[in-house]
């Protein structure tokens, strides 16, 4: 019988029995919301038309919001408040501290006013965000794309070589983890929570090192720092460490040719294209204000037996009709558009007659991805470990949580200290949580290896004051930005003292098995609290303190505890001392129970009946 060597400590519990993804009612946790950005001009409506055609045509689930920015002026003139669901967002076209004129801004400007002040942010799990100048082919399923809790999917753009060179060393702390990403972007609303205002953010940051606006460096054809939202999403997903399924099968540009076998869900015309001697490029139309003239349509392109004819390569063919089916499904829109403004009924032509026949449905039903467009381009392949007997030890990493502060200092001391008579193998890292303002102050560098985390003690969405937050966060930082070797971890606090090693095999921790020790003041286990907060309440385990858990687990599990703790420290409804045992009702322990709640969400407890 082995003895637990750490203060205060006497007794340890395991857990065990992950599920594979939380078990729960096939119509909850599936809500999906779509948003696209606007701006209030003509250029933007006939994209609306299309792009709200095509949802209403592919029989996309869920709700749609157009985020529209707009000045004062520009509402006061504004005829297309009709045109789609809308959320109206401040226009930050203009800078309002620097007076930069970038009207991109309002793609993450417009997320991060949505997220706070929107009622439909509340009641969603999933968020699609598309752009205004796209055709939804076929339903976008986040779950069915293959995004999880922590892995966002999105559309590769190759383009963003700054995340290659000196643009991502300067404006992340981990240009390693720079992912050339945009277009079609699918978040767990959680995750896009944490991540929106760096978006914005990192948009600002790059916006400003005018230094590094070369083509060279951003690949940016214009050279104008055009696509610094682009990088401001890539550099601000770095930070928070988030780690995309990339795609680059899922959205195809009119006048590309898809792969073989690949169905492409999303057309985005960003581009010029053609088919023959036709020709469209967004760019002619900026002014256009097609959507108020009645009947008036865009060029009409070249009919499916003329490309029949005119490709004979059936691959290639099959790129010709995706330009087609993106103009076509345009002025489609601008004809439903036309009536539904009052126009009279359109003059008969064949191009008419070609967009209400059998034949064109067909072509434009919805479109349903197959095994080989979901293909990643990349995973994060976790290592995994042979469970058989035998072995020589698992290797151990002991990581503890603090912030620059010297109250944590000495703590600091004392732990490590500890840690180096105690004969604890492995080695072990210090994540400081640390403000810009308080890492230029702070003096205690060379105190223990050391990660270094952004503060979340003031939390960047709500406001809230809440330092404690800073542990699952760091955590989750720490398992996204460092290569880790260690096959087990082991997270203490900063105010214990180590007496002896804390091992896997002395204490049974496994993979789908970790261990950990009571805390049996954590009554909101047994009542209402955890009703409320996990979808799993019997499997709530009153433990803290010690943990031992395999690195798959933790990876598994680490973005639950960050959102619990979210969402247990909100709920100030239930910070009485009744409910959560917590003596100074005052939500200090929520990220007890983020850890509690998160844990019961994948996995499945039994206590150990072994005192030490």
């Amino acid at each position: 019988m082995g003895k637990v060597w750490i203060l205060m400590v006497f007794v340890l519990v395991g857990v065990v029995g992950i599920v594979e993804g939380a078990r729960k009612h096939p119509s909850s946790g599936r809500r999906i919301h779509t948003l696209f950005s606007v701006e209030c001009q003509n250029y933007f409506d006939w994209q609306t038309v299309g792009l709200m055609n095509s949802y209403r045509k592919a029989k996309h689930p869920g709700p749609i919001t157009r985020l529209l920015s707009c000045t004062d002026e520009e509402k006061n003139k504004y005829k297309g408040m009709h045109l789609a669901p809308t959320f109206e967002v401040p226009s930050m076209s203009r800078h309002p501290k620097t007076g930069d004129w970038y009207p991109a801004i309002n793609k993450p400007a417009g997320v991060v006013h949505w997220l706070k002040h929107s009622k439909e942010a509340k009641n969603v799990d999933w968020v699609v965000i598309l752009d205004a100048d796209m055709i939804i082919r076929g339903p976008i399923i986040p779950w069915e794309l293959g995004a999880e809790k922590g892995r966002p999917v999105a559309a590769y753009y190759g383009y963003l070589i700054g995340c290659d060179n000196i643009l991502a060393k300067l404006h992340t702390k981990h240009p390693e983890l720079c992912d050339k990403v945009g277009g079609l972007l699918a978040f767990h609303i959680d995750d896009l929570r944490v991540f929106a205002p760096l978006w914005l953010s990192k948009t600002e940051e790059v916006r400003e090192d005018t230094v590094h606006w070369a083509t060279n460096i951003t690949g940016d054809i214009y050279g104008k720092g055009w696509i610094s939202e682009m990088y401001g999403y890539s550099f601000g997903a770095a930070e928070v460490g988030l780690r995309h399924k990339i795609n680059d099968n899922l959205m195809i540009y009119p006048g590309y040719v898809p792969r073989e076998g690949i169905e492409p869900i999303l057309l985005h015309y960003g581009l010029p294209f053609s088919v023959g001697n036709w020709s469209f490029n967004k760019l002619a139309h900026h002014d256009d204000g097609i959507v108020y003239e009645c009947n008036q349509l865009f060029p009409e392109p070249p009919y499916p037996k003329e490309v029949r004819q005119l490709e004979l390569d059936p691959n290639r063919r099959r790129g010709l009709f995706l330009s087609l089916e993106c103009i076509n499904i345009i002025n489609e829109g601008l004809l439903l558009q036309h009536a539904a403004n009052g126009c009279p009924k359109p003059t008969w032509s064949k191009y008419l007659s070609f967009l209400k026949s059998k034949a064109y449905a067909e072509l434009t039903q919805p479109k349903y991805v197959n095994p080989a467009t979901l293909q990643m381009m990349e995973d994060i392949k976790e290592e995994h470990v042979d469970d058989g007997a035998g072995k020589p030890h698992p290797k151990i990493h002991t990581i503890f949580s603090t912030e620059c502060t010297p109250y944590f200092d000495w703590q600091t001391v004392g732990l490590m200290h500890s840690f180096r008579r105690s004969g604890q193998p492995g080695n072990i890292t210090r994540l400081l949580s640390c403000s810009d303002e308080d890492l230029r102050q702070y003096k205690g560098h060379d105190l223990a290896p050391t990660h270094y985390v952004p503060s979340m003690s003031r939390h960047p969405l709500t406001g809230d004051w809440y330092p404690a937050i800073n542990k699952p966060a760091a955590v989750l930082h720490w398992l996204n930005h460092v290569n880790i070797d260690a096959e087990f971890i082991v997270i203490l606090d900063a105010d214990m003292i180590l007496r002896g090693p804390i091992t896997p095999w002395e204490f049974k921790a496994a993979r789908s098995h970790p261990v950990s020790t009571p805390y049996d003041y954590l009554i909101g286990c047994d009542n209402e609290l955890a009703k409320l907060h996990t979808s799993h309440p019997e499997a709530c385990d009153k433990v803290g303190g010690v943990i031992i858990m395999h690195i798959d687990d933790l990876r598994k599990f680490a973005m639950l505890w960050l959102h619990k703790t979210e969402e247990v420290r909100a709920d100030r409804a239930h910070y009485a001392r009744n409910i959560t045992g917590d003596i100074y009702e005052s939500g200090w322990i929520s990220e007890m129970y983020g850890y509690s709640f998160g844990a019961a969400e994948v996995f499945c407890f039994y206590i150990l009946t072994n005192a030490y």
